[in-house]
């Protein structure tokens, strides 16, 4: 969240392209894993990991991985699974 979830909701507001692209990766993971606070948590560590193998850096706001943490943001804040934040 601290390196580019806050920002990237943020622009949520504005952008309903970005808003279209998180809804759909969100769906993609609402169909493919549980989302409670574990798995969705071992799924970023996951993923965040594989991006790592494969040198991704953050840069691109709509390159897929960029929309997908992003969607995975979403996620935790909207079902309150952030120990700091509340659902919206």
């Amino acid at each position: 969240m601290n390196s580019m979830g806050h920002a990237q909701l943020d622009r949520m507001a504005a952008e309903p392209g970005l808003v279209a692209a998180v809804d759909q990766h969100a769906a993609a993971l609402r169909d493919t894993i549980s989302l409670d606070r574990e798995t969705l948590g071992d799924y970023l560590l996951g993923f965040a990991d594989e991006l790592r193998h494969l040198g991704w850096t953050p840069g691109g706001e709509h390159d897929v991985a960029a929309v997908r943490l992003t969607a995975i943001c979403w996620l935790a804040r909207e079902l309150g699974l952030l120990a700091d934040e509340s659902p919206a």
